[in-house]
């Protein structure tokens, strides 16, 4: 299970769209990065890189999958697990009623 962001959705968002905005004033677009994860406290240039190519998949400018789909995937997956674990309790459970079923009785 992936651990929680330490950064507030608002700041990735704000990040983002200060890669954007500022991308004309530098050489590169790692420039650019680079200079708003500092100026934000961002640990590494990375981090928001990864953030701003999601953002692209999110926006249909760049493949991959996006966030919603990625979330609707991982409930899914989530959702069958439970399933698969409720379907061999309802397996453990039949097979031992099958067996007190077959199990001679004797009259007392």
């Amino acid at each position: 299970m992936a651990r929680p962001s330490q950064y507030p959705l608002e700041l990735r968002r704000r990040a983002v769209r200060m890669v954007a905005e500022v991308r004309p004033e530098y050489d590169t677009e790692w420039a650019a990065m680079k200079a708003v994860a500092q100026k934000l406290g961002i640990g590494t240039t990375e981090t928001l890189r990864k953030w701003v190519r999601q953002d692209q998949v999110d926006a249909g400018v760049r493949p991959g999958v996006a966030t919603e789909e990625s979330a609707e995937l991982k409930r899914l997956k989530k959702e069958n697990a439970e399933l698969k674990r409720a379907n061999e309790i309802l397996k453990a459970a039949a097979s031992f009623f099958a067996a007190e079923l077959d199990r001679p009785h004797t009259r007392s």
